[in-house]
């Protein structure tokens, strides 16, 4: 008997010793890609998450190399920008900083400023005559700075003017400049601006102010970003190659009093998803949404209009309207699934896709961000569009939504989908 305890007991220990090694050889857990979900083929498909929520982890984990602020050894961001060396990450201390101009010339920069944010206040100065920054860096990446104030005397004075490389916005804001961003009109430019605010446009008769204005560059990309109160000019203006405007939130509001909320005036390709985007009643454009008003650039053009939630103050106006004269060849529109909230007309394309898009009365819609923009549960427009489908192996389905007052959040579509843009 006691034979046969000892030998249990070593085989016990045996497979114990034996299941402690197999843990130890275990691999390692795969890294977080995305989540799997059904594509419009029936194909299973890698959802990546949305750049928003990716944007933010980028150059965090880099220590800094250049600090700047009142107490620190450099204190302004002129002489800032005149020391940085290629591959720096530059910590800005909050605060105000008075008519302090730059120009970023440095390659491969990460620019943040650290907890509240920092203030570039243009106070009459401006670097080149152009802007509070002007960026011709080869790889340019700007986290958590305000810029407020920009006038010079051709009235373009931009809060940042890009001008050289890639650039990264990132939960940045715009306030009362008289542009926002402008950039140069290189193709090989581009731009992405995640989780930023854009406001109050500078008030000169005259002139037209955009609080965002995007030259003739090869890719824009713009996400969880919310504009409002322009003045005459428009919210969001690009001539961009291809355009990727997900998850906005542009808004006129009751003191705006911009013309369209989003042209594409040059055509290109535009995909435009999940997006809140408002007129006000003080407009002086009737249009929202613009494509193709000043003609052809680019020889392959398209826009795919799908999953917004467009809103008229107005009491007529036009939700969205594509110039169709202006290319002899024709340019590819679909308009799929969007809630109009207002009156006015939605452009039906003479090429492309027209369908899922639904008229909504206000006491039907749930409020948020001052808006009616919720369709309530008891909604009988819940399940009433399709899955949208890819266009040009691109997916129309949105993956994510936009957060009040700046963001955005992922979401999970299921089967049954609500137009607009919140599911």
């Amino acid at each position: 008997m006691i034979r046969r305890l000892l030998a249990l007991v070593i085989l016990l220990a045996t497979a114990f010793i034996g299941l402690a090694r197999s843990t130890e050889s275990l691999p390692v857990s795969p890294s977080y890609r995305g989540d799997i979900r059904r594509g419009a083929d029936g194909q299973l498909l890698v959802q990546e998450p949305p750049e928003p929520a990716r944007a933010g982890t980028q150059g965090a984990a880099r220590p800094a190399t250049m600090r700047v602020g009142i107490t620190e050894k450099i204190s302004t961001i002129t002489e800032a920008a005149k020391q940085a060396r290629d591959g720096e990450v530059i910590e800005i201390r909050p605060g105000d900083y008075r008519g302090q101009p730059a120009i970023w010339t440095q390659n491969n920069l990460v620019i943040r400023g650290v907890g509240a944010r920092p203030v570039m206040i243009a106070d009459g100065k401006s670097a080149e005559g152009k802007a509070i920054w002007v960026v011709r860096g080869g790889n340019v990446r700007i986290e958590n700075i305000e810029f407020r104030g920009a006038r010079v005397t051709s009235g373009n004075g931009a809060g940042i003017r890009f001008e050289r490389g890639q650039l990264v916005v990132h939960r940045c804001a715009f306030v009362d400049n008289e542009m926002g961003i402008l950039t140069a009109n290189f193709p090989e430019l581009t731009l992405e601006i995640s989780d930023s605010e854009f406001a109050a446009a500078a008030h000169n008769q005259g002139d037209l102010h955009h609080l965002l204005y995007v030259g003739a560059i090869g890719h824009l990309v713009l996400t969880g970003s919310r504009f409002e109160q322009g003045y005459l000019g428009h919210l969001v203006k690009s001539r961009a190659r291809e355009n990727d405007v997900r998850y906005n939130f542009l808004v006129d509001g009751p003191e705006g009093r911009s013309s369209y909320e989003l042209e594409f005036p040059n055509g290109g390709i535009a995909y435009v998803v999940g997006n809140v985007i408002g007129q006000s009643a003080g407009t002086d454009n009737p249009v929202l949404v613009a494509y193709g008003a000043e003609g052809r650039r680019w020889p392959d053009n398209a826009l795919f209009l799908a999953h917004n939630t467009l809103v008229n103050d107005l009491h007529a106006g036009t939700f969205l309207k594509v110039w169709d004269e202006n290319f002899p060849d024709g340019a590819e529109t679909w308009v799929i699934n969007n809630l109009t909230v207002g009156y006015g007309d939605l452009f039906v394309p003479a090429q492309g896709r027209f369908e899922g898009n639904r008229w909504a009365e206000r006491r039907d819609l749930l409020g948020y961000g001052g808006l009616p923009l919720r369709l309530n549960t008891a909604s009988p427009l819940r399940g009433a569009a399709r899955i949208p489908g890819q266009a040009r192996g691109v997916d129309l389905l949105p993956a994510a939504e936009f957060i009040f007052p700046v963001g955005s959040r992922a979401i999970h579509p299921g089967n049954s989908l609500a137009p607009g843009a919140f599911q």
